[in-house]
C-alpha cells in the first residue's frame, strides 16, 4: 500500500481559503518592483496566490487586495492577463 503523496497548500489572499497549490496562480513582485504571473510558482519575490475565479480576481482588482499585500501598484493589464487565464482554464476544464 502507497503512502499518500503530500498536497501542498497555499491560501488565497482574496477568499482567505486554503486550496491546493495547482488550484491557485502565484503573482509575484520582484526586487525590482516589477509585479507578473507566476504559473511555475518559483521565481523569486514577493508572492500571493489567487484562485482563478473571474469573480475571486475582480473582487481583488476593486479591492485592491494585491496591491495592498505586495506593496507596489498593480497594473489593469495584469488583471486582464489574470481573467485571461481564467477563462482559458474554464475552457480546459469543460473539455476533460
Amino acid at each position: 500500500m502507497a503512502a499518500q503523496k503530500k498536497i501542498p497548500l497555499r491560501k488565497c489572499v482574496v477568499t482567505g481559503e486554503m486550496k491546493p497549490k495547482r488550484e491557485m496562480v502565484r503573482i509575484v513582485r520582484s526586487k525590482e518592483g516589477d509585479v507578473s504571473i507566476d504559473p511555475t510558482g518559483k521565481k523569486a519575490g514577493r508572492g500571493a496566490y489567487i484562485t482563478l475565479d473571474p469573480e475571486c480576481i475582480l473582487q481583488a482588482k476593486k479591492k485592491n487586495i494585491l496591491a495592498r499585500h505586495l506593496k507596489t501598484d498593480i497594473a489593469d493589464a495584469l488583471y486582464d492577463e489574470l481573467l485571461a487565464l481564467a477563462e482559458k482554464e474554464k475552457q480546459a476544464g469543460y473539455e476533460k
